[in-house]
């Protein structure tokens, strides 16, 4: 529970931002009193089930829902062909021909994946709205259908879309440097020909969850959800409405969990929307972990093919070329934008110079994919990191000495990689040996010499990057049409009348913290304690300060958010103290802030609480001076805005993130051979994330990240039957979602080099749970290293190991060219 502050000298100097302040949120949760969506409740609301499609992909020949609206308490049904008359498709990010793609809240015409929600029922209670969906009539014609990202790029392959007519959403080419040249002159050239990143989710605590409610009478739709990026929401839904954006009004207080999975359900949301309106009442639903699992969406899946990696003898990385295929799965709901955001870490931690990726993007009978932490990049980072370690195993280099060789130096910063990133700062090698430090590695080359019989111990590193703060610029590069260039955030300052400080942001925290941290920076500026700032709770649009792609995504809230705390509360300083340099007859330049207080500096007896400012700026008007009454508020917005710039297109060229945090990660497993079983003996996390605001805040992402990355490495991988396209584990008893016995204990340190582009000296942080994946993966190589075995998948359960312990290894995964 929040413990009341104790005030670290205020007017000292010293500041709350570094100090782990204990969280505001948790009092609440501690108390069992936070508001999630399935506590909320209206009057007169129903509940909400969708009828799922069965069939991967099959023609939808009718629906009869007669039998469901007869049904006593049944308040209203759905039908993709209502849909379609009172609904458009929604846009579509997508240039050429997928810009056609036609897409509704439901299925309309056919089912695209299995789970595709077909129709939905209004009723006066969950079960008797399951009851009823059951009972409509949905005749099926099954169709030939594709669970193949690659394959279903061949001119034969299924169509899903007839409008389009291709599987093909996205292509393009990412060519920097001279790769041709590079493995012309190199010493050696490392081929890999397959490598597969799976996909796997989010699994939040909290499953999606709305409560709508369309107004007849104002003609506008309450929106309380757990949707992570609302703006975004209204931005798809407003024109599928045809209704006036702003007319969608977003609330939220509590989510459980989001890392991106929840920014794309406003799908669901729109359905919902409509059967309010048909029925006269607010619309509920919750989803359940099954629906969650099998209709929600699911992280990037890639395969990464024909890669090529040029070496130096001394052990020089010049770079690598590969094409990379992403399975969007059936529809793009928030891509093709992961066709760009992966080139943030284009070359990762290293510093190379010719990098060529023909990058395509295609789309199968499987559930849409959207954003899950480290959204695209984490894929590419494994890639990046497996090259990295194959080079050293293949090649005989030591795995430590080469990444030194190759990472960016901690003088390079600024650093501008080939794509026109600019990395802000960061010391690579200080971190890998913190890292290595923690889990004492000799001791563990010791213990691996000396494995007892049957046990193999190998030791990874991980080195990831988590680019913060998107310019949306970026979007262009696939869609030069798209009107997005940079991004920013807003915050409101405020003193109320009894002189009260509170603070409203743009964001929408799903437990990142944001009430706590924005109040130790308003804290800072305006000369309290953290407990005396009151940080609005969740989000809502008719209050919250907010921009076009306001929200909680992509390590942005330490950079944008907070800056914007920062900018708003200096401009509630200016003008209490322009208040109060009148209450006081005194100049501003000798007036300060401090406990509460508007004092000369120097003589605090002559001073002027917050309150009488309030009451002169807000309830004693007359008495001030026109001049100073027209100029101040006490409610102070305010835009921070990065200094980004407009993005070459042609080129695939800008600086489209605008921080850059790094962790490195490293762990110890053994393998036991008869069973092919994984476990981890040893963890360890180096952050950087430049100045930490709340370093126990810091701590936890760092171990919720990792955690996430070590299931996505060992338990989690979403599972597709090749002939049916059913999702084969779309329960928790077949999809093994991490559990704290499945993570090991973490040893973490940091390294604090502050960003040289954000005002604060903070970079955002959170999304390094790609790192577990590439440090697993090049523990069980290291592990394997006498075998011929190659780790060309990021998911390794038992069974893939054992495979791999007892194949025939004459055609390896591997191939090395040298001069």
């Amino acid at each position: 529970m929040t413990d009341t502050l104790t005030e670290p000298g205020i007017g000292t100097g010293t500041s709350w931002q570094g100090q782990s302040v204990p969280r505001k949120e948790d009092g609440r949760y501690l108390r069992g009193e936070g508001a999630f969506v399935d506590d909320l409740w209206m009057h007169r609301m129903g509940y909400v089930y969708f009828l799922r499609s069965p069939y991967a992909h099959a023609r939808i020949l009718s629906i009869d829902v007669s039998k469901a609206a007869a049904m006593d308490g049944v308040y209203a049904t759905l039908t993709g062909e209502e849909v379609a008359e009172l609904t458009d498709p929604y846009f579509q990010m997508a240039p050429g021909a997928a810009n056609g793609m036609v897409d509704y809240c439901l299925a309309v015409g056919k089912a695209r994946f299995m789970g595709e929600p077909v129709a939905a029922v209004l009723a006066e209670t969950r079960e008797l709205a399951r009851d009823a969906a059951e009972a409509i009539e949905v005749v099926y014609e099954p169709l030939p259908l594709i669970v193949d990202g690659v394959a279903t790029a061949e001119p034969d392959a299924p169509v899903l879309h007839e409008e389009i007519g291709t599987n093909v959403a996205w292509t393009g080419l990412y060519d920097y440097g001279d790769i041709d040249w590079a493995l012309a002159q190199a010493d050696h050239v490392v081929r890999i020909p397959h490598m597969y990143f799976h996909r796997f989710s989010s699994t939040p605590l909290e499953c999606n969850a709305a409560l709508v409610n369309w107004d007849p009478g104002t003609d506008t739709i309450d929106v309380k959800s757990n949707i992570q990026m609302p703006m975004f929401a209204s931005m798809y839904m407003g024109p599928a409405l045809r209704i006036r954006s702003d007319r969608i009004r977003w609330e939220t207080q509590d989510i459980g969990g989001g890392f991106g999975i929840k920014i794309t359900t406003y799908t669901y949301i729109t359905a919902i929307a409509l059967l309010s309106r048909k029925a006269g009442r607010p619309a509920k639903w919750a989803e359940t972990r099954s629906e969650h699992l099998m209709g929600s969406g699911h992280g990037n899946e890639r395969t990464f093919l024909d890669i090529e990696v040029p070496v130096m003898a001394d052990g020089t990385i010049l770079g690598f070329s590969a094409r990379a295929f992403d399975d969007a799965g059936a529809y793009l709901r928030y891509e093709p934008l992961g066709a760009v955001i992966w080139s943030h870490v284009l070359v990762g931690c290293y510093r190379f110079k010719h990098v060529r990726v023909k990058y395509t993007e295609t789309l199968t009978n499987k559930v849409p994919v959207c954003p899950n932490r480290g959204y695209s990049r984490l894929q590419h980072l494994w890639m990046v990191e497996r090259i990295v370690d194959l080079v050293a195993h293949e090649l005989g280099f030591d795995p430590v000495e080469l990444r030194k060789r190759n990472y960016v130096q901690p003088e390079d910063y600024p650093y501008e990689v080939p794509n026109g990133c600019v990395y802000d700062s960061g010391n690579l090698p200080l971190s890998l040996d913190k890292t290595l430090a923690l889990i004492d590695e000799p001791k563990w080359r010791e213990r691996q010499r000396n494995a007892p019989p049957g046990k193999r111990i190998g030791i990874g590193i991980g080195s990831t990057l988590d680019s913060g703060t998107n310019n949306f610029g970026q979007s262009q590069i696939i869609n030069p049409q798209l009107p997005f260039t940079g991004n920013g955030e807003a915050a409101i300052a405020k003193l109320g009348f009894y002189g009260e400080i509170q603070i409203s942001l743009g964001t929408v925290p799903q437990g990142q913290s944001h009430e706590t941290t924005a109040a130790q920076v308003a804290a800072d500026v305006l000369g309290v304690s953290p407990d005396d700032v009151d940080v609005t709770a969740g989000f809502k649009s008719l209050q919250n300060a907010y921009v076009g792609f306001s929200g909680t995504y992509a390590s942005q809230f330490a950079v944008t958010g907070l800056n914007a705390v920062a900018g708003a509360a200096e401009m509630l300083k200016a003008e209490i103290l322009k208040i109060g340099a009148f209450a006081l007859g005194a100049a501003q330049s000798d007036l300060e802030l401090s406990g509460g207080m508007v004092q000369v500096v120097g003589d605090p007896e002559r001073a002027i609480p917050l309150a009488g400012i309030a009451n002169l700026a807000l309830a004693n008007v007359a008495a001030l001076p026109d001049e100073i009454a027209d100029t101040t508020s006490l409610t102070c917005r305010y835009v921070y805005r990065p200094p980004f710039e407009v993005v070459d297109t042609e080129r695939k060229w800008g600086n489209i993130s605008l921080t850059w945090a790094n962790q490195i990660h490293a762990c110890v497993v053994e393998i036991d051979e008869a069973t092919g079983q994984v476990t981890i003996l040893d963890y360890a996390a180096v952050d950087d994330c430049g100045i930490r605001i709340n370093p126990k805040i810091i701590e936890g992402q760092v171990h919720g990240a990792a955690a996430h990355g070590i299931g996505g490495a060992l338990h989690e991988s979403f599972t597709y039957d090749e002939e049916t396209g059913q999702l084969l584990n779309a329960t928790f008893f077949d999809y093994h979602a991490a559990t704290s016995a499945d993570i090991p204990h973490l040893r973490t340190d940091y390294v604090e080099s502050p960003s040289l582009t954000s005002p604060n000296g903070a970079k955002g942080m959170g999304e390094g749970g790609g790192a577990p994946l590439h440090a697993i993966s090049n523990a069980i190589q290291d592990a394997l290293a006498d075998t011929g075995a190659v780790v060309t998948h990021a998911f390794n359960p038992p069974e893939r190991i054992y495979e791999m312990l007892n194949a025939d290894h004459a055609v390896r995964g591997v191939e090395v060219v040298s001069r």
